[in-house]
């Protein structure tokens, strides 16, 4: 329903978005944006007025093991269930429901002959609960298989852990069509140990629909430990394509593991020979992991991708002296006690991971081992004391809770205080900074806004709202927004804030979820709101990264969010610059409170969303527009302390509509077209576009 408006807050102390966006401006243009519009779009870039440079970390990601979200996109394992977690019949696999169905369907493992030929060996399984046991029956092959495999037409290398007790021939056929050319055979030499035997196959055709089968004939029974497909192009374990476009989109720092996941995640179960990793299930997303994709595969993918790794350490069902242990193997010396499994695990190198999460939303009831505010701090100084004794050079993010994001969703609803009070028991980032100072040395921040969606500031309940794609795209912004004026409050109350040391990572969010032109228009917003508050943003991580590639299990394409971020990437300047419009932001239809801030997001060149910045040299100036509307826009920029050549460069992104998109199998829709223009000329800014103009230095 919707509330009364509710005037800007004149009192407002942000004061670097004053900076910035020079709100008297803003202020003095209120009254009539209709009439800046009748004469166009006019923007004053003062390259004089320079905020504190950004942190390249504003171009980071979030991924998190959810179902096979890692394991079907980046990790090039063929095979589901590789290690048996399932049992072994003819009966279906049940379908996962909900919108996460696509990452949490697993392939299964099928009988080759009756159900009764193949039992599950508890008592002394290769690896995890159990193993299967197949019994022989003379020439009738009997064995597993596995059915619904994606190839491409390609080497493909793996291996199968197998033992055998009686005479059998035993061998591995791998089928990619129903012709009898459409197959390949290996042979497999077992004994009573388990050994491991090497696969080669080379896939002739791309499929769907490739079924993988070991099969034995003669007496007595074999065993399968664990088996393993993969293309023989992988790096890593990885997969070579997948791979190629992460470098290229050029994500700057990657959070990982999680997320949620970690709050019952064991590490250890994650490292050492890939085949005795015992698969467990995540009571998380209620989904069982291989952990195939465990720390060091983590950190060398983003050794890879050349992105540094954030690394999130459990503070759920885990303990201090775990995370200390992490520390060791990821840091320590090839000669201390966790340093030399890292080594023993192929990696004698430290990999020298300097940012650490200690903990996820643990402010939030969903999360495995959460505990109160007064009960946690205890716990998070325990492990910060811990693990920089182990290394001091660590750098320590914390799960700030801020009290806009407590309210609006990740908080714990209370009938009659729909709103969080600053200094609360509910102000997860008041107790932290509070109670945890100097053992941390940022805050984290979640945002997951809701599409067409509202908070009620009156019952803390959401309504359904209908917004011009301007507002609609503005939301994420706000979010960000909301959480500035919370820190404002928070250096308010902790004036040791402002002496700048203490930085907010904003290391979760996202909006709509689907990679398309709409939401790259949110997401530049998103991006310039962060731009503007360099002060003490210093990290931004885009769930999920994944979301920067589309993929099938065998193909890949970067996504129209992809090519937004790589464009921010590659071609924004580093220092931000102030930005001065004729046309500002309309005030608040809402009152303030919950996901709305006392001013709303934006440059003041409304309907358009200005950012600009010098690059590191200064031979440049760079000025983003997003243009979140379906008409064309003209823009009149001009360079105050900034003499530009008569010709600049120019990079846009757009499509044919809101819902353009890149898939994999489809020409692309959304693409970076460079082009060139005159810098003294207006700028005619595309519909539904996120653009750069380039002035380089005369």
């Amino acid at each position: 329903m919707p509330q009364d408006p509710m005037p800007q807050d004149k009192n407002s102390s942000l004061s670097r978005r004053q900076a910035l966006m020079t709100g008297a401006v803003a202020a003095a243009f209120a009254g009539f944006p209709a009439m800046a519009q009748s004469g166009g779009i006019a923007s004053t870039i003062q390259a004089g007025r320079e905020g504190p440079a950004l942190n390249p970390f504003l171009y980071g990601g979030f991924l998190e093991h959810i179902g096979n979200l890692i394991n079907h996109s980046l990790w090039s394992e063929v095979l589901d269930d590789r290690k048996f977690f399932q049992p072994i019949n003819s009966q279906p696999s049940p379908k996962a429901d909900g919108p996460a169905s696509r990452r949490r369907d697993m392939l299964k493992w099928v009988p080759v002959g009756p159900d009764s030929a193949v039992t599950m060996d508890k008592t002394a399984p290769y690896v995890g609960e159990q193993s299967p046991v197949v019994a022989l029956a003379g020439a009738e092959p009997r064995g597993i298989a596995q059915s619904g495999l994606s190839l491409a037409k390609k080497d493909y290398t793996g291996r199968v852990v197998i033992s055998a007790d009686g005479l059998a021939e035993l061998s591995a056929t791998l089928v990619w069509g129903s012709g009898p050319g459409d197959r390949q055979t290996v042979k497999l030499a077992a004994g009573n140990a388990w050994s491991t035997v090497p696969l080669r196959f080379s896939s002739q055709a791309d499929t769907e629909e490739a079924r993988l089968e070991i099969t034995g004939t003669g007496t007595g029974t074999f065993c399968i430990g664990a088996v393993s497909l993969m293309p023989a192009d992988n790096i890593k374990g990885f997969r070579a394509d997948t791979i190629a476009l992460m470098k290229e989109v050029d994500c700057k720092i990657l959070r990982i593991p999680g997320g949620n996941f970690i709050s019952a995640y064991d590490w250890k179960n994650t490292i050492g020979y890939p085949d005795k990793r015992p698969p467990i299930l995540d009571p998380v997303w209620n989904f069982a992991q291989p952990n195939d994709v465990g720390v060091d595969e983590l950190l060398q993918m983003c050794q890879l991708i050349n992105a540094e790794p954030s690394w999130c350490v459990s503070t759920g069902f885990d303990g201090p002296r775990s995370g200390a242990e992490q520390v060791e193997y990821v840091n320590g010396a090839a000669d201390t006690e966790w340093g030399a499994k890292r080594a023993a695990n192929g990696h004698p190198e430290p990999y020298r991971v300097k940012y650490w999460n200690i903990g996820n939303e643990m402010y939030g009831h969903w999360q495995m081992g959460h505990i109160p505010m007064k009960q946690y701090f205890v716990k998070h100084n325990m492990f910060a004391d811990a693990m920089r004794k182990v290394d001091p050079s660590i750098y320590i993010i914390a799960p700030g809770g801020f009290a806009d994001e407590m309210t609006t969703g990740q908080g714990i609803f209370i009938e009659g205080q729909p709103q969080v009070e600053f200094g609360s028991d509910r102000d997860w980032a008041h107790g932290m900074l509070a109670n945890s100072w100097g053992k941390f040395d940022a805050l984290a921040t979640h945002a997951y806004p809701p599409e067409n969606k509202k908070f009620d500031v009156k019952t803390g309940k959401l309504f359904d709202v209908e917004r011009p794609l301007v507002e609609w795209a503005r939301q994420p912004a706000n979010r960000v927004l909301t959480m500035v004026e919370c820190w404002e409050e928070y250096k308010r109350r902790f004036p040791a804030l402002n002496d700048g040391k203490v930085k907010v990572y904003f290391d979760e969010y996202a909006y709509s979820f689907r990679q398309t032109l709409k939401t790259c228009l949110a997401m530049g917003m998103c991006l310039h709101e962060f731009f503007r508050h360099t002060d003490f943003i210093d990290m931004a991580g885009y769930t999920m990264a994944t979301g920067w590639i589309d993929v099938d299990r065998t193909r890949s394409v970067i996504s129209a969010t992809g090519r937004m971020y790589q464009m921010y990437n590659q071609h924004f300047g580093t220092i931000p610059v102030a930005v001065t419009g004729n046309s500002p932001v309309p005030a608040p239809q809402y009152p303030a409170g919950g996901d709305q801030p006392r001013v709303n997001a934006g440059s003041a060149t409304y309907p358009l969303d200005l950012s600009a910045a010098l690059t590191a040299d200064r031979k440049a100036l760079i000025v983003a527009v997003v243009n979140a509307t379906e008409q064309a826009q003209s823009l009149n920029l001009t360079l105050d302390g900034f003499k530009a050549r008569k010709t600049g460069r120019c990079w846009k992104l757009t499509g044919h509509g809101v819902e353009a998109q890149n898939q994999v199998g489809k020409a692309p829709q959304v693409v970076i077209a460079e082009n060139t223009f005159t810098t003294a000329s207006a700028i005619k800014v595309a519909p539904i576009s996120v653009e750069l103009y380039e002035f380089a230095r005369a």
